[in-house]
């Protein structure tokens, strides 16, 4: 059974409630989850499930499973976990997750700056880098909102997709796109704060040339 992603429809959620469909030594599978799983640059979400008993298990890590249709929470070894069907309670560590979605939002507001195309990036806890293909650098738009189109729709319109090294995330019958007023729209399943004005201060600290005609940009947020 696919697991539910919460996060796609509202990454704002903190807690939620969910049944544990398989737990084992590397991690526990539920039937909905919050975090987010390691993907396109970003890393997986951090945080612990709460039993019904009030026992916390940390999840370490999240990534998608094999099939890559269910989600995998990672657990320290040796803890005593949940029986398949409980119910628990997820818990995200909201700092973490909010200092990526900041960051995260800010490289699309950097792709816009940089009209190129990306070849890489990474997402980090208050910094991040794009990769570009360049040949022989006081903003507060109304909103960062999303919508979803289909995979037809996606691929009749390839000039949405500005990542040469990432897929869009197709595949279900529909693909998310994340809107920045007025300035950017491509879809992308990762997580983004609801106004720019989230983002902060963020400063480009270094470009790096990487190739005949890549060049690193990282920026970091304050």
């Amino acid at each position: 059974m696919p697991t539910e992603l919460l996060f796609r429809d509202d990454a704002y959620f903190r807690e939620a409630e969910a049944r544990i469909v398989a737990a084992d030594d590397t991690g526990l599978v539920l039937d909905r989850t919050l975090f987010y799983a390691q993907g396109g640059g970003q890393p997986g979400d951090r945080g612990h499930v709460v039993r019904a008993d009030g026992t916390e298990i940390a999840v370490l890590d999240t990534v998608y499973g094999p099939d890559k249709s269910t989600i995998l929470h990672r657990v320290a070894p040796g803890m005593v976990l949940p029986a398949p069907g409980e119910t628990v309670r997820l818990v995200l560590d909201w700092p973490l997750r909010h200092a990526r979605m900041r960051v995260h939002t800010a490289l699309h507001l950097l792709s816009v700056a940089l009209p190129y195309p990306v070849t890489g990036g990474s997402i980090g806890d208050g910094e991040g880098r794009l990769d570009f293909d360049i040949p022989d650098a006081g903003l507060d738009k109304e909103a960062v909102t999303t919508r979803w189109i289909s995979d037809e729709e996606l691929l009749a319109n390839p000039g949405l997709v500005k990542t040469m090294s990432v897929k869009p995330p197709i595949g279900s019958g529909r693909v998310r796109l994340v809107a920045i007023e007025g300035l950017d729209l491509q879809p992308c399943g990762g997580t983004h704060v609801a106004r720019t004005g989230e983002i902060g201060t963020a400063t480009v600290t270094a470009i790096e040339k990487k190739g005949k005609q890549n060049r690193r940009v990282r920026l970091s947020l304050s």
